[in-house]
């Protein structure tokens, strides 16, 4: 025995020491009823600090446990459910308050939750007599997990003023939502961390009713989803910083863009609508100014009237094509520049075109029979065009358009009309006109390209001899007959041309000069025409009037009477009748 009571005061460490050291390990008595960890976020160096202070009570607990030899130390657990434990007859004793510290959140309300600071977790309760050294031992680690709780708690407490503060900081006062802040911490930390220790923890028999309850852990988890949601759509609204203000010059630019926009519209409307629809429009009256219009040949009336629309004459073309298609007359439009003025009503610039005066031109007649040099005079004479641009521009005949058959000359292709000459016309614009005319006259009269040059040759021998229509045919008989049987054609015209006179006499001088043209010495036509003759002097020779005459003179040249002969005879009698006109007119 003496044995074994030494052996249990070796193992007892409570004895023999200090009394300040077993009161400040006295408890109140009350035992703990918690096997499992405590409640609460733990997390990080929290978790590690309570593991710290678990792991020291349990060495001390350790070290003041009695042999388990000895059977007289060994007392009977007062934890129900415990191994060992006496079966209680009673109700189930109810977890002490200062037990339940960690579960502020799980309060069943049949008590007030103890505040971290309660004098019952602080302060060890006094020593109970008889009370053995293990079971204040087993107080006092019951003391240090409830410190370990308070500690964390006072964590929790300062982790909530942080998260205050740094709302306060962001812009986010705590007062706005200070429930769900304090769910957030105590809800979805709790239940993360301790949820499956607590599923371990089901009650047993003797444990009291709170381990059944959750103390509304789950109804604040679920509201941390919803805060968690109105907070991330609160950050991400600062994230995209303020709102920016539209300004001024943004404003006034965009008012302007739009301004141009309806204007654009409106007038490209009008635009395309006037395109659409151009009979809309019309001025009043016989408009003011004045302005040149040019009529281009073969212009139809909507021509002419778009090309009246395009000088402002007219508002649109609707109008004047509606008076022209009502008036005969407006068929007569001939063209060339007229002087009309701006915005005129569609009738009075019909009017207006129908009005000989008011069309501008120089109008030029070359009679048949003409020379060159005699045809540029008489242009420049009806003209504003100088003598000396018209005769540079007949030096080039290639430019005019000449016929190649023409073999250069000139001669014989101004074609003998009448010619309207129209401001800002040029020498070589109005002479390439007149080229073309004859050539047209060519066309329409079915002359072959290879026969042209012998035509416009002996026309103009027709067009100086004969005086009248009727002879034209007869002197182209004369000629046909004389050249057929080799007959010189003897014609005075041809050695005026030659000597460049005028006139139908010739001297014996003038019939002895040496050129092509005098016809006297070379038999046959001249190399080219000697004047431009008309279209009767060409039909003339196309249609000569059959006959035998070989010769012909003009008795009386102021009537122009001319004799036909078919011998020699006959026209020494026809001579000596012009001999007596010759004295009695001297000067002729």
């Amino acid at each position: 025995m003496g044995d074994d009571r030494s052996g249990r005061r070796a193992r007892h460490d409570g004895e023999g020491r200090p009394a300040s050291d077993i009161l400040r390990e006295w408890h109140t008595g009350e035992f703990p009823a918690i096997s499992d960890e405590p409640t609460g976020p733990l997390t990080g160096g929290r978790r590690a600090r309570r593991r710290a202070m678990e792991e020291e009570a349990a060495r001390r607990a350790a070290a003041a446990a009695p042999a388990p030899e000895d059977d007289a130390t060994v007392r009977t657990p007062l934890v129900p459910g415990a191994p060992g434990a006496p079966v209680s007859r009673g109700p189930a004793p109810r977890p002490p308050v200062s037990a339940l510290s960690g579960l502020v959140l799980g309060s069943t309300g049949e008590h007030p939750a103890v505040r971290a600071d309660d004098d019952t977790d602080r302060h060890a309760r006094p020593p109970v007599a008889g009370e053995h050294p293990a079971t204040r031992q087993q107080h006092a680690v019951a003391a240090d997990q409830r410190r370990a709780e308070q500690h964390e708690h006072d964590d929790l407490h300062d982790d909530l003023q942080d998260d205050r503060h740094d709302d306060d900081l962001h812009g986010h006062p705590h007062e706005d939502h200070p429930a769900e802040h304090h769910h957030d911490v105590h809800g979805a930390d709790h239940a993360d961390e301790h949820a499956d220790d607590h599923r371990d923890a089901r009650p047993v028999t003797g444990e009291h009713p709170v381990w059944d309850q959750t103390g509304g852990l789950e109804v604040i988890g679920a509201d941390d989803d919803d805060h968690h949601g109105r907070r991330a759509r609160r950050e991400r609204g600062r994230a995209r910083g303020p709102r920016r203000k539209r300004r001024p010059v943004t404003i006034v630019l965009s008012l302007l863009v739009l301004a141009g926009l309806v204007v654009g519209i409106v007038f490209g409307g009008q635009w395309l609508y006037q395109k659409i629809n151009p009979v809309a429009a019309d001025y009043n009256g016989s408009g003011s100014g004045e302005v040149d219009v040019r009529v281009e040949s073969g212009d139809s009336l909507t021509a002419i009237a778009r090309t009246l629309t395009d000088a402002d004459v007219i508002a649109s073309t609707g109008p004047f094509v509606d008076a022209a298609s009502a008036n005969p007359a407006a068929a007569n439009i001939q063209p060339g520049v007229y002087s009309m003025a701006l915005q005129m009503s569609g009738q009075a610039a019909l009017d207006r075109l129908l009005d000989p005066a008011a069309r501008l031109f120089s109008r030029v007649t070359l009679p048949e029979g003409l020379r060159v040099d005699a045809a540029l005079q008489r242009i420049a004479d009806n003209s504003e065009i100088p003598l000396a641009d018209l005769q540079a521009a007949a030096a080039d005949p290639a430019a005019l358009g000449l016929p190649s058959w023409a073999n250069g000359l000139l001669e014989g292709h101004l074609f003998p009309a009448t010619y309207d000459i129209e401001p800002g016309q040029t020498a070589v614009d109005v002479l390439t006109a007149i080229v073309a005319r004859g050539e047209q006259t060519y066309e329409s009269l079915g002359i072959p390209e290879a026969d042209r040059l012998r035509v416009l040759t002996e026309a103009s021998l027709v067009q100086a001899e004969a005086a009248t229509t009727e002879d034209m045919s007869r002197v182209a008989t004369v000629i046909n007959n004389r050249i057929a049987i080799g007959m010189p054609l003897q014609f005075d015209t041809t050695v005026n041309y030659a000597t460049g006179k005028t006139g139908i006499t010739t001297t014996a001088d003038d019939r002895a000069t040496d050129s092509p043209y005098n016809t006297y010495r070379y038999p046959g036509l001249p190399p080219g025409a000697i004047d431009s003759p008309g279209e009767e002097a060409l039909q003339a020779v196309l249609n000569p009037t059959p006959g035998d005459w070989l010769y012909f003179v003009v008795v009386n040249p102021d009537t122009g009477d001319t004799r036909f002969a078919a011998t020699a005879e006959e026209h020494a009698a026809n001579v000596a009748l012009f001999q007596q006109w010759l004295r009695e007119n001297p000067g002729g």
